[in-house]
């Protein structure tokens, strides 16, 4: 297939859409999963994703924030590699690189739903906890992957200037990243 090719596997308001972009010098094709925003997808890849709170629903407590850094952390190393997250008080950054099946969709929507389940169940949130899309990109080179890490790390800092520490942002150095 060539470069330019694309094929669509699904098209409707919906539905996603699945676009695969031709093969790159041997190496698997990168597809690209399409709701409302576009999630690119890469073989070996390190991703930086975003989700939200719903609209109308209550700032995360600190012990909210502890039940999704364990989720997140939970399948660390056997499903997925962390390489960074922050859980603030309205959204989550996570750098991710997922290590085989289940992809990234299926972490996600996994960390999405266990999550929602155990703050609707424990700490009494009511309705929808998350909102239904994500934003996520392919981290493609070291500069990216430091701006994203410092992001993450910075990003308590930026919205509360006069904290001196957060305990729900962690990121592994440099010696993570693939070349």
């Amino acid at each position: 297939m060539p470069l330019n090719s694309l094929l669509c596997c699904h098209n409707s308001p919906n539905v996603p859409i699945c676009l695969h972009i031709g093969d790159i010098a041997g190496a698997a094709p990168p597809a690209i999963y399409r709701r409302n925003l576009p999630h690119d997808r890469a073989a070996a890849a390190t991703y930086f994703v975003t989700w939200r709170l719903c609209p109308g629903q209550a700032d995360l407590s600190e012990t909210e924030r502890d039940a999704i850094v364990a989720a997140l952390r939970w399948f660390d190393g056997t499903r997925y590699q962390l390489h960074g997250y922050v859980v603030m008080n309205d959204h989550v950054h996570v750098m991710v690189e997922p290590t085989g099946d289940p992809g990234l969709h299926q972490i996600l929507h996994s960390w999405k739903s266990f999550t929602a389940n155990n703050l609707q169940r424990r700490h009494n949130r009511r309705g929808r906890v998350w909102q239904d899309e994500y934003f996520d990109r392919v981290i493609r080179h070291e500069a990216e992957y430091r701006q994203k890490r410092d992001y993450i790390l910075g990003n308590p800092y930026k919205r509360w200037p006069e904290i001196t520490g957060y305990a729900w942002a962690w990121a592994i150095g440099l010696d993570g990243l693939k070349d």
